[in-house]
């Protein structure tokens, strides 16, 4: 009777086939502050800046408001739209409009062993506020100044008078409780509304470092190094030598939350400060809330 079952046993086991392994989970990822996430991925991103700075004698505060929509059309194809809201104010005088949008593109794939890059398309359309050839002095106003309080990385995006063309790429580093990641973008501006006395068109250049630890898989602290240079003789760089590069700081925890299904939650708060001037001398000091909801 014995040997009847063990042959039963074995012929269930031939007909179901080779056992197969679960497949470990894949490590987490920690999100970056302003680069990148270096995957294609279902998100909605909606992140609250506020900066404080001096103008002169006057203390001023920028408030931006982004938001952030992709879709993961494969493992490896996500479109991707933007637009962020701003306001500048002080308590005699202010502004507020809204950013070019941004369309765009991402590209991801993973390496050998933990290594993964993306690549990232995207254009700006000239519609934001305080542009064309009389625009509103508060709205002009306020949308420059998201250039600064967005660490001079998002530059397309307040260029409100010129189309954009945007190229980059990163990679990074995901391994058990680390992530490290770098990435470079070049953006080429094309003046198609305003003053002629603008620049016809503008070459910029941002980079940055991010490297992401979890103490737990539902905590994590992430920090980051960035660097915008103009890489023509642009406006700003004619006004200021000093405002060929920018660098900036930023240091935050992230906490990660699950949710029903594949959606999770990983709401974080981040410091940033100028490194150097023009913006150090100006004293910007940047706090961040920023809320992406994945799916």
């Amino acid at each position: 009777m014995r040997s009847f079952t063990l042959i039963v046993l074995l012929a269930a086991a031939a007909l179901s086939g080779p056992l197969v392994a679960a497949q470990p989970a894949p490590p987490p990822y920690s999100l970056p502050w302003l680069l990148r996430p270096a995957a294609a991925g279902s998100v909605v991103r909606v992140d609250q800046t506020l900066a404080a700075y001096d103008l002169g004698a006057t203390s001023r505060d920028t408030w931006v408001t982004s938001v952030i929509a992709s879709y993961k059309l494969s493992p490896r194809w996500a479109p991707i739209a933007r637009v962020a809201f701003l306001k500048d104010e002080t308590d005699a005088a202010g502004g507020s409009g809204f950013s070019n949008p941004l369309l765009g593109v991402t590209y991801a794939r993973p390496l050998a062993g933990p290594w993964r890059v993306a690549a990232f398309g995207a254009v700006t359309l000239p519609v934001g506020s305080g542009g064309g050839d009389r625009p509103d002095a508060g709205a002009a106003f306020a949308v420059a100044r998201g250039i600064p309080a967005r660490s001079a990385m998002e530059n397309a995006l307040f260029a409100v008078n010129y189309l954009t063309v945007i190229g980059g790429a990163s990679v990074a580093r995901v391994t058990p409780g680390l992530t490290f990641q770098a990435e470079a973008t070049v953006l080429q501006l094309t003046r198609v509304r305003g003053p002629e006395s603008q620049d016809d068109s503008r070459t910029n250049f941002t980079a940055g470092l991010h490297a992401g630890h979890f103490f737990s898989p539902k905590f994590s602290l992430g920090g980051e190094l960035r660097m915008q240079r103009w890489l023509t003789d642009a406006a700003p760089v004619r006004a200021s030598a000093a405002a060929r590069s920018t660098f900036t700081a930023g240091i935050g925890p992230r906490l990660h939350f699950k949710l029903s299904g594949k959606r999770w939650v990983r709401p974080g708060l981040s410091w940033s400060r100028a490194l150097d001037d023009p913006l150090k001398g100006q004293g910007y000091d940047m706090i961040t809330l920023d809320v992406p909801v994945s799916f």
